[in-house]
Parts: structure tokens; sequence; C-alpha cells
């Protein structure tokens, strides 16, 4: 079968594999929501093989913000349970490089920073569920407006893990309180992507201060009748390398995310 479009009944629809090999060919630099939709999308975190024991731990003791979907041998880009021909140093079009902490560059490739001892994480995506909450009816108001999902800073503290600790990311999507309830509902069945929501309405009691300056993506206006809703975020760990300051790392870039061959509907818990 064809791995770079697939068809269902008359509509052809491209592929995990179909997107990487785009994204590869630096056909597409931007943002990945909407590429290969039913297609798992995760975040990316890439650290030195001294600390991949304590970041995994970490994942386990933080499945909310970070859902390990796979990790990679020391110094091996492919993650094969994830998708064929995976390479994961260039089928994301956007990275971030981390020296002691601080984003010293964005990249559209890893090929000039790889390392032998470098170990790649890949965490579920809140793009999964997103899928499920439009077949369900409800309205993404970052997609209505077309912009990237509102994430935020929270004083929510992680579970430490070794050297890693630090606040929670959060991304944000506005509802009625009865379509509020309903998104509780659907995101449930998806814990491998973040779950349910982590907090529902008055975002002062988890440190957000300022609904309309998000610390990643784009603000997005919240109706005077809608609850803000906040989902555990893929960003923590970008959080987290700014406060633990670890001598090198990688991570994706908000919103620009690897698209794998899984499926989102079998990742829903029924």
């Amino acid at each position: 079968m064809d791995t770079t479009m697939t068809t269902l009944g008359s509509t052809v629809r491209e592929t995990g594999h179909g997107a990487r090999l785009k994204i590869r060919r630096g056909e597409h630099r931007l943002p990945t929501a909407g590429l290969a939709p039913g297609y798992v999308q995760g975040n990316l975190a890439i650290l030195p093989k001294a600390l991949a024991a304590d970041f995994h731990r970490f994942c386990h003791l933080n499945p909310k913000p970070c859902p390990l979907l796979a990790a990679s041998e020391p110094g091996d880009p492919r993650l094969p349970s994830l998708g064929a021909d995976l390479d994961i140093r260039t089928d994301i079009p956007r990275y971030r490089v981390w020296r002691n902490g601080e984003l010293v560059e964005e990249v559209d490739d890893l090929k000039k920073v790889w390392r032998d001892d470098l170990v790649a994480f890949v965490l579920g995506c809140s793009f999964s569920f997103e899928e499920a909450l439009i077949e369900n009816g409800l309205d993404l108001r970052h997609i209505s407006c077309g912009t990237n999902v509102p994430m935020y800073r929270t004083s929510i503290q992680t579970a430490p893990a070794g050297p890693f600790h630090g606040r929670m990311v959060v991304s944000m999507r506005p509802f009625r309180p009865a379509d509020a309830i309903r998104a509780v509902q659907v995101t449930s069945r998806f814990p491998s992507v973040h779950g349910a929501p982590v907090h529902l309405g008055k975002p002062e009691m988890i440190g957000i201060n300022d609904i309309a300056k998000p610390d990643y993506g784009d603000a997005v206006p919240v109706h005077d009748d809608e609850l803000p809703v906040f989902w555990a975020c893929g960003v923590t760990p970008q959080s987290v390398i700014a406060t633990v300051k670890p001598e090198f790392s990688i991570t994706h870039a908000p919103g620009y995310m690897l698209v794998t061959d899984l499926l989102n509907a079998r990742l829903a818990v029924l």
C-alpha cells in the first residue's frame, strides 16, 4: 500500500509517513495541526544518555503532561514503534536547541547538532483528542481563529525525578459549561495523550494572571458565557528544561510536532 496517501471511500488522505517525507524534504515548515488527519502527533524532548533514566522516570511520575509514547536508543534517530522510515533528526518542521537551560537557536533539522549519546523521547499530544472533540461537534477556538493553541506556565508543580522538576504547562480551550462537560467526557478516553483536563475556570487558581497573554502559542477570545478549560501540555518539558538547565537538550518548537504512523482512533479507551 502507498505509505504517503491512503484512500477512505472517495477521499484521499495523507498518511503520517507522507507528512514526514514532506517535512524532511523541506516542503512543510509550518505548525503541523491538520497534517495527516487521523494520525497521532507527538511532542519531543531529546537529552543526553546520562539524564535519560531520570527523565524516563519523570515521565512515569507525570503521565498527564508527559505521556510517553516511545524512547529511542542512545544515538539512534529511529523510533520504529512510531513509524516506518522515521528519522527524528529531520522529520519535525522546527526544533529548539537548548544549552544550560537557555534557548540558543531554532533549526529545521538536527544534522549539525546530533550526538551519539542523545536519547529522544516522544510524548503524546493534544492534537489527537482535538480530532475527537471536533467529531463530537465542539468548536475549538484556536482552529476557528487559525492560530496556535494558547499555552501557559502554571503554579502546578510536577512530581520530581532526579534533577527533573518544575511547573506544569497547560493548553487552554474555551467552552460553554455544557460543552466543557462534554469535552471532559471525550478527552477522558485518551489518557495516552493528556486525558481529561487538569483545571476548569478561574485561571488565577493555577497561577495564570492574564489569560490574554499565553507563554506559548497565541491568545484566543474567551466569551462571557464560556469557561477556560485547561489540559496538561507536552510543552511542560521545555519549562522543566529551563528550570533544570541541562548542559544540552533539544525540543520541538511548540505547535511543530512529530507526525507518527499511529492512529488516533486506536488510542481511545472505550
